[in-house]
């Protein structure tokens, strides 16, 4: 246990000093700045303290992002807009209701991808130019055309996120239930199986490890459109607005906590996909 996590601690503490590194450096030149007026020679060590400690610095220390991270999920009430687990929630919940969307959409497909030639040759290459145009481009789109018949909220964050979602899940299966070799489909037709006996017994399972696969991927990239879809309506509630309202007010420290908070509660979903992965395959018989 101890050899396996001593690669990735050392990565980590690379990381942290690299990040220290690059907070000393982008931050120097405000500190010395503020000495030039204020008519203060200040030394190396006082720099390097200053550069620690701004309000709004250009790059935040990783300390100043855990205070931060620490105040606004243990200090603050679940329910205050001043929490993050307020505010991640509501990310959380247009997250989850866009992969569903786009993972049931993206398995329909594959599966009519695979068993019609008709599909295969129209809507695959549609769904591959569909992920040419910028999520950015969009997404306001989406949210005018809805917000212009009366829905918004939660739906059109979905559906944004369901955009995003559904191509790696379209991709993924595709390649599952394509999986099985030419000797595995002519024993079934050797057995008279039906396209459905097919479908069930053999290609499925085939399919479930790539499937996983592209959840994994989907669900992250479910993350990025709900946050997407948070910015281009000057949002209240959310990851996005808290990225938003860091920005306009100059406040670095709480950007960067809500992108900290954002890759954490990617790493929980995907772990949880993983979780789910390893149950399912090891009731089939196939977990390593």
């Amino acid at each position: 246990m101890m050899r396996k996590s001593i690669p990735v601690l050392t990565i980590v503490a690379l990381i942290l000093g690299l990040w220290y590194l690059g907070a000393w450096g982008m931050n120097r030149q405000w500190a010395l700045d503020q000495a030039a007026r204020a008519e203060v020679t200040l030394s190396e060590a006082e720099i390097f303290v200053d550069t620690m400690s701004q309000d709004r610095p250009k790059l935040p220390a990783p300390h100043q992002v855990a205070v931060e991270l620490w105040d606004t999920v243990a200090m603050k009430s679940p329910t205050s807009r001043r929490s993050l687990l307020f505010h991640g929630w509501i990310t959380l919940s247009a997250t989850l209701a866009g992969f569903a969307i786009g993972a049931v959409a993206g398995m329909l497909l594959a599966v009519g991808i695979v068993h019609n030639r008709a599909m295969d040759m129209s809507v695959m290459p549609w769904a591959i130019a569909s992920q040419t145009i910028p999520i950015l481009a969009i997404a306001p789109m989406i949210i005018v055309v809805l917000n212009s018949v009366g829905v918004s909220g939660l739906l059109p964050k979905a559906l944004i996120s369901a955009y995003l979602s559904f191509f790696p899940v379209v991709v993924g299966m595709v390649k599952g239930l394509r999986a099985p070799d030419a000797m595995q489909l002519d024993l079934l037709r050797t057995y008279n199986a039906s396209a459905s006996q097919g479908f069930w017994k053999l290609r499925l399972p085939a399919s479930l490890p790539y499937l996983f696969a592209s959840l994994k991927i989907a669900i992250a990239a479910s993350l990025v459109g709900a946050i997407v879809g948070e910015l281009p309506t000057g949002a209240v509630r959310g990851l996005g607005a808290r990225l938003l309202a860091g920005s306009y007010y100059g406040q670095t420290v709480q950007i960067w906590s809500a992108l900290i908070g954002a890759a954490v509660l990617a790493g929980l979903m995907v772990g949880a996909i993983g979780l789910m992965e390893r149950q399912v395959l090891k009731r089939m018989g196939m977990a390593r």
